[in-house]
């Protein structure tokens, strides 16, 4: 037989002619790094971290367990760099949102801002409200809000100072909102009742108003109307 015919003339083919098996392609380190932040991020929303381990991290990424300790040091580490990131994400919305000089609409640019993040980074804010076991950067979810609140102090300070108020108690006042703004997105985060304008204007009616004159239906004054 001559190599591609037979003694009976039909054609045959060379093992180099055979469909290859498509390889597994191989993950750079940063790629595998995000990999297991993305799939770390995942369990620790729906387990916890005490719920959480590394056996389940690595299977789930389909490598073995010292890969998990190679680029994070176990899943402490792991847990570390996911709520920090997230915290960062976070308070760069809050802070990036705060454009009005209105005090009222700032308002509602934090309340939506905070709301925002909830809706599109649910599993994130699911893992910011719970304790956390390691220290990270920027604190625990407590001095993420202080953070935020710091933010706003200033704005408020000056508006205490005009409207003949003592500025020192600003860092109070904004404390109280910001907290306030922050419990109310871990109640709307599981039941998404009213709708997120709905909430957001409700949250400036008891800021703005206080409960002795609040409004039967409050309404917002920025441009935002969900």
């Amino acid at each position: 037989m001559i190599e591609g015919v037979a003694i009976d003339g039909s054609s045959t083919s060379s093992s180099s002619d055979k469909p290859r098996r498509g390889r597994r392609v191989r993950m750079t380190g940063a790629e595998r790094r995000q990999q297991l932040l993305d799939i770390g991020r995942t369990l620790f929303a729906a387990k916890g971290f005490e719920g959480t381990s590394v056996e389940e991290i690595a299977a789930k990424a389909g490598v073995s367990k010292p890969v998990v300790y190679e680029h994070f040091g176990g899943k402490e580490g792991l847990y570390a760099v996911v709520v920090d990131r997230e915290m960062r994400q976070l308070l760069d919305m809050v802070t990036g949102a705060l454009t009005a000089g209105h005090p009222r609409e700032l308002l509602e640019q934090a309340a939506f801002a905070l709301l925002d993040y909830i809706e599109s980074y649910t599993d994130g804010f699911r893992i910011l409200v719970r304790d956390s076991p390691v220290a990270q950067s920027t604190g625990t979810f407590a001095s993420l809000i202080s953070d935020i609140a710091t933010q706003v102090e200033d704005i408020l300070g000056l508006e205490f100072k005009a409207r003949g108020f003592d500025p020192k108690l600003a860092p109070l006042y904004a404390q109280a909102l910001v907290g306030m703004v922050a419990l109310t997105g871990q109640w709307w985060l599981d039941v998404r009742k009213p709708k997120k304008a709905e909430v957001a204007a409700h949250l400036v009616n008891l800021a703005w108003h206080g409960l002795d004159g609040l409004e039967q239906k409050p309404r917002l004054i920025g441009h935002r109307k969900n």
